[in-house]
């Protein structure tokens, strides 16, 4: 199968085909002249102007990437918004370390001298165990009265 199209024009091409080789480069230099001339003429008013306008341009870039770098400071992955945070949450939890230290060392006293001080143990056992030495009288607050459930008869009939 031949998929080929024949007979079809040619359009005359701007760049010569390496076919014909470096006498039609250089035939064609003088027209390859004349358009970079005509490309140079437009352009030129344009690359002026940013000429004249460079130092703002350049003032706008450098604010440009200031600005971004002072959003990115704040409000980034790392920013200051984030450190602020983290901040408080370190100071909470060294809070939190703080008294439960305190309340460790508190435990710790209070093993010590149920292991060696006689009175110490005698007032656990007396608290908890709710013992009393002859004559004493041992108070009991009453447990609070739950309050009764009142039961929505009107869902199911």
């Amino acid at each position: 199968m031949d998929f080929r199209v024949k007979n079809l024009p040619r359009f005359p091409s701007r760049f010569p085909r390496p076919e014909d080789g470096l006498r039609a480069v250089v035939e064609r230099a003088p027209q390859a002249e004349a358009l970079a001339a005509s490309w140079a003429d437009r352009v030129r008013p344009w690359f002026m102007s940013v000429y004249v306008l460079r130092r703002r341009i350049a003032t706008i870039f450098v604010v440009v990437v200031a600005v971004s770098l002072f959003a990115h400071v704040v409000f980034g992955a790392n920013g200051m918004i984030v450190y602020k945070q983290k901040r408080a949450e370190y100071e909470s939890l060294h809070l939190q370390l703080l008294e439960e230290q305190a309340e460790n060392e508190r435990y710790a006293r209070e093993i010590e001298a149920l292991k060696k001080d006689d009175k110490a143990i005698e007032k656990e056992a007396r608290e908890q165990l709710g013992y009393a030495k002859p004559g004493e009288y041992v108070y009991v607050a009453p447990t609070p009265a739950k309050p009764p459930q009142t039961v929505n008869r009107s869902a199911k009939k």
